[in-house]
């Protein structure tokens, strides 16, 4: 059975939208302000939770977000990782045709869908980002 594994970056004061400031939602660019050798340290540990998954769980926003950024098409280690993941994106508004290789819309109930994940895949199943998704009961 998978286990889901939550992973976020959130702000001292809870501030998890618009890290980069690329959205302009006027609460954003909070993650330029960590310096290179701790972004660096961010790395390595994304990129070994990357290597311990077996799939993603994206709510449509941070879906979108990563598509956006073109990390379909990105080069190295961490992109590679993610391309190859199965990903699995809860939307419940017309997403139509994800663009993002190895992608299943998951529609319906949020919660019988992922519960039906979770017998479906054996080991951690990521949650990048995903606010709202990660509050749904």
């Amino acid at each position: 059975m998978g286990k889901i594994v939550v992973s976020q970056n959130v702000s001292l004061d809870g501030v998890i939208q618009d890290p980069t400031g690329d959205d302009g939602l006027g609460r954003g660019s909070w993650f330029s302000c960590i310096g290179d050798k701790d972004r660096e340290e961010w790395a390595k540990v994304e990129f070994e939770e990357a290597l311990g998954a077996e799939a993603l769980l994206l709510g449509r926003r941070s879906y979108a977000w990563f598509v956006a950024r073109g990390w379909a098409s990105r080069s190295g280690g961490w992109a590679d990782r993610l391309r190859s993941l199965p990903k699995y994106v809860v939307s419940s508004s017309a997403l139509e045709g994800p663009n993002w290789g190895n992608s299943t819309v998951l529609k319906g109930d949020v919660v019988e869908e992922v519960s039906n994940l979770r017998h479906q895949v054996n080991g951690d199943i990521v949650v990048y980002g995903s606010g709202r998704l990660v509050h749904t009961r």
